[in-house]
């Protein structure tokens, strides 16, 4: 070994001892501090008064620290190693052994450099024991002992205080004096306590002033008021803070919840009232009286009341009664019996008209404490918060999606039963465990066709199955590449005729229902069956487009009008799916600005298999159809419109009125009477005469006389002619109607005695006789008879 030497100032007796343990056969060192300057790693040498002289050391190396939770990109540089038997000639080589060599840890086996790969994390692990050892690159022989050292993982401030015993319940007893000890909090921190401040932490109280406060390093909560009334307030909820860094700015925090409860003591005189108050008790309701006994009467029995303490300030107010001189409770906020199930008022009774001889004897007043008890009302089930679902559209029938949970706010905590509101889930894609509340799905799922299903979970009581809760659950279908892309739109691709080789006639582009976390990435190629056509090539432009370009010139839609070129197109999903797809191409003649003029339409449409003849012949066929429908048009309006054109003058369901005076003898010459009553009046078939006919009358030819038949025959035969008219008769309405004849029978010997024969101008009978029938008769000779002498 060589002696060397070197000049160091400053150095401590510790510096020079631990320089004689190294003499004494050391053969490595680790010193504990940061990485020192680049010249500590030459061969040390000292000089304290006279040489010191040693055998020098075989390594020299950096103490190493690796800073936790390291995130960049390059591996992070720990340290480096060299022994002086490197002479920089590249003979020797270094290996690492031991924990998280090669895994964590890595070195540069010619330049001694120590690289951390991942991410280290104290709290897993503080330190690593490795062993280095050098040696002949040509041989692969040591040539230096192994040795061992440590590379130490430094803290950061990356974990937050936990309180492991939290959340807290503790109690005091009511009217405690201020700083009287409630409990002690304890929060721990996993950082390292013995590096900075990241595991140093202080106490402070959130929520609870002023009534409580918290001791900053020890975290003992104390009282902070005095005179805490149970009978006011019974308990009360603080948040405490645990914060490291000493509390200072960029320290994590954690929090916990005390429940501070407060103990009775004998503080108050057997004087109260008691009251239940149903929980759905309306607001304004009179909640319950009170009154105080005076002895007096009249106006100095008046008194008034008012709430001086209590939790109920704001929910109740007190009025006095006039005329009972009660204190009258009245309700002002809506009850919940599961956020507070009572409260405590301190209600004060003063008089009102105090005479001020006696004041001396008063007080006047007198309290009393009212307690107030909310009776629980039956409420719906309450889910807990509800969290986002996800699925993958490629879950297959009955996987399980999640969980939701709900419970009965009430006392008697029913079991509870869950469905699905299907109003929301039409296509059942989802179930639901009854019981568990487990969401799994019931159908197979598509994100192209829905994304998101929000749907409504309903809860309800076993017990009690008019109570329902609603929740709602957010599933999110995750993609999956199941979708082949295909041309973004239909192209309509021209080819001119002076179209030269290498031309782009046409960039496609291309669409996919997925979405990829990465985008879409398309590659575009020729199918293998077209991939060494003469006409065309495909240009791939690495940008989700590709070009279409001519492969020759002299194109000519005579020879051929329309070519049709098949693409592949092939996504990056995993697996790649793919498509091809048709891209028609139509050769035209264009301009010198390429601006076509005219294309193989003729061509196109006889290569569909329609000739020019076959247009023509179905051409002719439309015409003589439009033709056919005017003259059907034409005809039907020739014709006359119908007898009823109103459906309000359906005679059947309306009633028509006519304030008009009555025609006396003309309305005779409007019907003939005649032949509504006579068997034997001429029974022509009329036409109505308030309408004009549409065709000629039919019948013309006067029919026989009735006969005298026995029975009713002789009216079923007049009422059977009587249907025959009508039936013939074309101006009668065109549905059925109610036709009323006035008949009389001709069994008389007699014959009819009825005048309206009389009026038939074909009647040739004479009454002249009538006059010889006496004065009773006279009446009807004179208006029957003939009268030819007074013509």
């Amino acid at each position: 070994m060589q002696i060397g030497s070197a000049v160091w100032t400053g150095l401590t007796v510790m510096t020079m001892l631990l320089l004689a343990q190294l003499d004494m056969g050391c053969c490595g060192m680790t010193l504990n501090s940061i990485p020192l300057h680049p010249a500590s790693l030459r061969p040390l040498r000292t000089s304290v008064g006279a040489s010191l002289q040693r055998h020098k050391r075989n390594w020299v190396w950096n103490q190493f620290f690796v800073l936790e939770e390291y995130t960049g990109d390059d591996p992070l540089y720990v340290g480096k190693l060299h022994s002086d038997v490197d002479k920089g000639e590249g003979k020797v080589k270094y290996v690492l052994n031991g924990e998280g060599a090669s895994s964590i840890f890595t070195i540069d086996e010619n330049t001694g450099d120590i690289h951390a790969t991942k991410r280290l994390d104290r709290e897993e692990q503080p330190y690593y024991t490795l062993r280095a050892q050098a040696r002949d690159r040509a041989t692969n022989l040591p040539v230096e002992p192994e040795s061992e050292f440590v590379i130490k993982v430094q803290d950061i401030n990356d974990n937050e205080p936990k309180f492991l015993d939290g959340p807290y319940n503790a109690q005091v007893p009511e009217m405690s004096p201020v700083g009287t000890s409630v409990v002690e909090v304890k929060a721990t921190d996993a950082d390292d306590p013995t590096y900075g401040n990241s595991a140093r932490v202080v106490y402070s109280i959130l929520e609870g002033q002023p009534y409580f406060s918290v001791e900053p390093k020890t975290g003992i909560v104390r009282t902070a008021l005095p005179n805490m009334d149970r009978e006011a307030r019974d308990q009360y909820l603080l948040v405490i803070q645990a914060k490291d860094m000493v509390g200072q700015m960029g320290g994590l925090s954690g929090t916990t919840s005390v429940t501070v409860t407060l103990t009775d003591v004998n503080d108050n005189p057997p004087q109260s009232y008691q009251f239940a108050v149903p929980e759905s008790l309306p607001v304004a309701s009179v909640v319950a009286k009170i009154k105080a006994l005076d002895s007096d009467i009249g106006p100095n029995a008046e008194m008034d009341y008012r709430i001086i303490e209590g939790d109920g300030l704001g929910v109740f107010r007190v009025v006095p009664d006039k005329d009972t001189q009660e204190g009258v409770i009245i309700l002002q906020k809506n009850l919940d019996f599961e956020k507070k199930s009572s409260y405590t008022l301190k209600i004060e009774a003063s008089n009102r008209n105090i005479d001020p001889r006696f004041l001396s004897q008063g007080p006047f007043s007198d309290t009393a404490m009212v307690r107030l008890t909310v009776e629980n009302v039956d409420e719906p089930p309450i889910f807990s918060p509800l969290s986002k679902m996800v699925v993958s559209e490629a879950a297959k029938v009955g996987t399980i999606i999640g969980t939701v949970s709900a419970l009965d706010p009430d006392s008697t905590n029913s079991p509870i039963r869950y469905s699905i509101d299907r109003n929301t889930d039409l296509e059942r894609f989802f179930n639901i465990e009854s019981t568990t509340g487990v969401i799994s799905t019931a159908k197979p799922l598509d994100r192209e066709a829905n994304a998101v299903h929000n749907i409504t979970i309903l809860a309800i009581e076993s017990l009690d199955p008019s109570q329902v809760g609603k929740g709602a659950a957010l599933i999110t279908v995750m993609d999956i590449n199941d979708n082949a892309p295909v041309f973004a739109i239909e192209y309509e691709t021209i080819l001119c005729e002076s179209a030269g080789p290498g031309q782009v006639i046409e960039t496609i582009s291309a669409v996919d229902k997925d979405e990829p976390p990465s985008g879409h990435r398309f590659v575009f190629s020729l199918t293998a069956e077209t991939a060494g056509n003469m006409n065309f090539t495909l240009r791939d432009n690495k940008d989700n487009t590709a070009s279409i370009l001519t492969k020759r010139g002299g194109f000519q839609r005579r020879e051929q009008a329309m070519y049709r070129l098949p693409v592949l197109i092939v996504d990056s999903g995993t697996p790649a799916l793919s498509s091809t797809n048709t891209l028609s191409i139509r050769v035209c003649d264009c301009d010198l600005d390429g601006t076509p003029q005219s294309c193989g339409t003729e061509a196109f449409m006889l290569s569909a298999g329609l000739s020019t003849g076959a247009l023509i012949a179905i051409l002719a066929c439309i015409i003589i159809l439009l033709v056919l429908v005017l003259l059907i048009v034409t005809m039907r309006r020739r014709k006359k419109e119908p007898l009823i054109l109103d459906e309000d003058r359906d005679v059947r369901e309306n009633i028509v009125r006519y304030d008009d005076e009555g025609g006396g003898e003309e309305d005779t010459e409007a019907f003939d009477m005649v032949a509504l009553r006579n068997l034997n009046a001429v029974r022509d078939s009329k036409a109505r005469r308030d309408v004009t006919p549409e065709v000629p009358t039919l019948y013309c030819s006067r029919p026989p006389p009735y006969k005298i038949t026995p029975d009713n025959g002789i009216f079923r035969e007049f009422i059977w002619d009587r249907l025959k008219d009508a039936d013939v008769d074309p101006s009668a309405p065109p549905y059925d109607s109610l036709q009323t004849y006035a008949f009389e029978g001709s069994g008389s010997v007699a014959e009819s005695l009825s005048s309206l024969d009389s009026l038939s101008t074909d009647s040739e009978q004479n009454y002249d006789y009538l006059s010889d029938w006496g004065p009773r008769f006279r009446k009807l000779a004179d208006l029957y008879g003939h009268s030819d002498s007074n013509i």
